[in-house]
């Protein structure tokens, strides 16, 4: 199953809307924390300094106040979808639980970055407890991202996923998943250590990577581009390996050749993004682009899943 819809699938067009618009807001995200924004409204959730709506805000103010509309328009989103989908749908419908993983893991979201704010974890601030927020932060988006996936895909009519499979099947999907998440997570501490510490040039940026003076967060960050270009070489070979497995499935094959595209796309991306030193717009075109590969992983195993359904 491609990302091909029926004129007359409203509710297709709709999920598939909801997720976009998560991604954009994820991406705002990025640059609120690049743009060290993230205390524009101080240590105040729901309220912004105190206020509804602030007045006579900075531009920080600015930039972290529209996130939250966005993220409120997202969660909007999700729950009229969620809606949508019982009203749609027959009880027992895996669309029902996709749609209601949607709808939880979203409210998670908004609680981490409540928690980022009321905690103090924002802009420069650096505490011991801050990797582990943005950690946790990033494993909820990605589990959100991946309910709404499932949720376009079945809203597309895509048949039931199977896993009663060879355990070997699983495994490797399941490894899949364990590596992204490791690349995502070490891409999250780079990116907070390249804000804090940040370095003029890159042989600066490599000698502090490499002095037992630096900090912890520091000496971690050379962990991305090598764990980037291990996993993503995995990926490579996971998603040729699903797709001979599916006796050449057509939707396996697309998001197949799909996900090895943006992963070479990436590795390029990320090479450059490096050399470059991180200028936000190129860490925004690095991350919309890690939520693509992820979005594609997840679209590959489900159809790899729904073809060992139809093969029993």
């Amino acid at each position: 199953m491609t990302f091909r819809i029926a004129r007359s699938n409203g509710f297709a067009r709709f999920t598939l809307a909801a997720l976009v618009w998560n991604v954009v807001v994820i991406l705002w995200g990025v640059f609120l924390r690049a743009s060290k924004s993230g205390d524009g409204c101080g240590q105040h959730w729901l309220t912004c300094h105190g206020e509804v709506i602030p007045s006579a805000p900075e531009l920080k103010t600015v930039i972290e106040f529209s996130h939250r509309v966005t993220s409120f328009i997202a969660l909007l989103l999700v729950v009229m979808m969620a809606v949508w989908a019982f009203r749609k749908f027959a009880k027992g419908s895996p669309i029902r639980k996709t749609a209601v993983g949607s709808v939880v893991f979203i409210l998670t979201e908004a609680l981490v970055g409540a928690g980022l704010v009321l905690t103090g974890n924002t802009a420069e601030t650096l505490t011991a407890a801050r990797p582990f927020w943005m950690a946790g932060h990033l494993l909820n988006t990605f589990i959100l991202l991946a309910f709404l996936t499932l949720t376009f895909r079945y809203a597309t009519g895509a048949g039931p996923m199977s896993f009663r499979v060879e355990m070997k099947y699983l495994a490797a999907i399941l490894a899949g998943i364990v590596g992204i998440v490791i690349v995502g997570t070490s891409g999250s501490i780079a990116a907070l250590s390249n804000m804090i510490f940040p370095s003029e040039t890159l042989a600066e940026g490599l000698a502090k990577d490499l002095s037992p003076a630096s900090n912890v967060l520091v000496k971690l960050r050379l962990l991305h581009p090598v764990s980037s270009i291990l996993i993503g070489v995995g990926l490579v070979f996971l998603s040729g390996w699903l797709r001979r497995a599916s006796d050449d499935d057509t939707a396996v094959r697309k998001w197949s050749d799909r996900l090895s595209v943006l992963v070479l796309i990436q590795l390029a991306f990320g090479a450059a993004t490096l050399l470059m030193l991180g200028p936000i717009v190129m860490q925004l075109g690095h991350l919309l682009l890690a939520d693509l590969i992820w979005i594609s992983f997840v679209m590959l195993s489900a159809s790899f899943l729904a073809k060992q359904h139809q093969m029993g």
